[in-house]
């Protein structure tokens, strides 16, 4: 995962850089990085490693050398960032958010063109170096970007911090957001709209798909219009976002709690109270009990001083343990209740499975869950956000191959609500797991409740339909 924060301002910038950048921190828990630029010194660059510590731990200490009226921020699951480049077009900075497919295929046609990565990571290319690369191949910043629309499979959005101000460009096809900022003497670009409010910027624009903007402290600039085609990713609304946060208009708890509540209408299970798995299955379950016009209780809570979001280690024993340790059962509000529980996804199933018997453990009388997405059943080839780096990873491929002998096998039949696959499967995760039921949302639902056109949100990971 990864989100940035970008401002020019004219006057200094380095504290609204800070606490903005600091406002994407939940998007990602291994790198962090600024970069100022001022006539006087140039570019300053830091980056530091969140792996141990948070970002505000980290930079806290540095920040009386950046100095500047523009600055760029970064969270990143992926490289170290922002990369400094001198170049035909002039030095600049640049922090992605991307995930590059054909990594290798992109590297070794530009070592083929002379050309050389100094970024090198646990001896892997840095892919913001790679896009930083395909950029210079252009005669101005615009026609480069375009170039790494030209090339990239996968996705890229960028803030290109410029001896004149910032460059923000959104991916091709808009997977991943970029939304403007504006206050009295400032523009700023970012991940996460939830960055604005506490530094006094209000929302004057969401990025289309594709399109480039040029900001200054006095105004901004569009450098290349909008594609019509758009394939936000529809997990954003459903867990990556902040619930103050939008994207193209729709607030994230707003979706969240109207696919909750669209879900209690609905439901026919008899259930004592509605309780939500923090953070992200918080809106939802407040929606379900409005819905289900059962009382919403707090039967666990989230330890949040420490404990970052469950998927984000690199292996499956600290994940374990992270989803463990980071929820606190309250066994006064769960002895001898029926309980219903809303989350965002199932993925691997960690995390469930642990949660179950412990709420059992604590003296529940039944344990319902309620999902905000339908089952995933293919893993993300387009953003960085995916929790599954293969199929087989998926709780839903496993019991796939389990019935099929391949995991491949009848995909669309088993992503297709109510059919005997789709039955077969969620009552084999329900049984696994020792649920009481186990409803998923439909694809219908949460599209109902994001409230775009269905063409434009991406739903491949729960139906395979796939824009290139």
């Amino acid at each position: 995962m990864g989100g940035f924060f970008g401002t020019v301002s004219r006057v200094g910038c380095v504290t609204d850089l800070f606490y903005g950048t600091d406002y994407n921190s939940h998007l990602g828990t291994k790198r962090g990085g600024l970069a100022t630029y001022s006539e006087e010194q140039g570019f300053i660059r830091s980056i530091h490693n969140l792996e141990s510590s948070y970002f505000r731990t980290k930079f806290e200490s540095d920040l009386d050398k950046f100095k500047g009226n523009a600055g760029i921020g970064i969270i990143s699951d992926t490289d170290a960032q922002p990369i400094v480049i001198n170049s035909h077009l002039g030095r600049f900075a640049i922090v992605t958010v991307a995930k590059i497919v054909n990594l290798k295929e992109l590297e070794e046609d530009l070592l083929s063109q002379h050309m050389h990565f100094a970024e090198l990571s646990s001896s892997n290319t840095n892919q913001t170096e790679l896009i930083a690369l395909l950029i210079i191949q252009g005669k101005t910043f615009t026609e480069g970007i375009e170039n790494v629309y030209k090339h990239i499979k996968g996705s890229c959005s960028m803030l290109l911090l410029t001896e004149d101000g910032i460059i923000a460009a959104r991916d091709r096809w808009g997977r991943t957001p970029v939304v403007i900022g504006k206050k009295e003497g400032a523009y700023a670009a970012t991940s996460e709209s939830s960055s604005f409010p506490n530094l006094d910027y209000e929302i004057e624009k969401y990025l289309g798909p594709g399109e480039i903007v040029h900001l200054r402290a006095d105004g901004m600039t569009q450098l290349r219009k909008p594609d019509e085609g758009m394939q936000i990713c529809s997990f954003l609304w459903v867990y990556y976002g902040f619930p103050t946060s939008c994207y193209e208009g729709r607030n994230v708890e707003e979706v969240r709690f109207t696919s909750g509540m669209k879900m209690g209408q609905k439901d026919t299970s008899e259930v004592d109270c509605a309780c939500g798995i923090p953070d992200s299955g918080v809106g939802m379950a407040l929606g379900y009990a409005e819905g289900k016009g059962v009382p919403y209780h707090r039967a666990i809570s989230k330890y949040t001083p420490t404990w970052p979001r469950s998927f984000t280690p690199s292996n499956q024993e600290m994940r374990s343990l992270v989803a463990k340790m980071k929820l606190i059962p309250n066994r006064a509000m769960l002895d001898g209740k029926r309980l219903l529980f809303c989350d965002d996804s199932i993925v691997r199933g960690t995390q469930l499975r642990d949660n179950v018997k412990v709420l059992y453990e604590c003296g529940a009388k039944e344990v319902h869950m309620r999902i905000a997405c339908p089952p995933l059943i293919y893993a993300c080839p387009f953003v960085g956000f995916t929790a599954s780096k293969n199929a087989l990873e998926l709780i839903t491929r496993r019991i796939i191959k389990e019935l099929e002998g391949d995991e491949n096998k009848n995909l669309e039949k088993y992503a297709t609500t109510g059919s005997p696959e789709y039955e077969k499967m969620v009552s084999i995760i329900a049984e696994r797991f020792g649920l009481s039921s186990l409803k998923f949302n439909t694809l219908e639902t949460l599209i109902e409740a994001i409230g775009l056109p269905k063409c434009q949100v991406c739903t491949h990971c729960f139906d395979g339909s796939s824009h290139f």
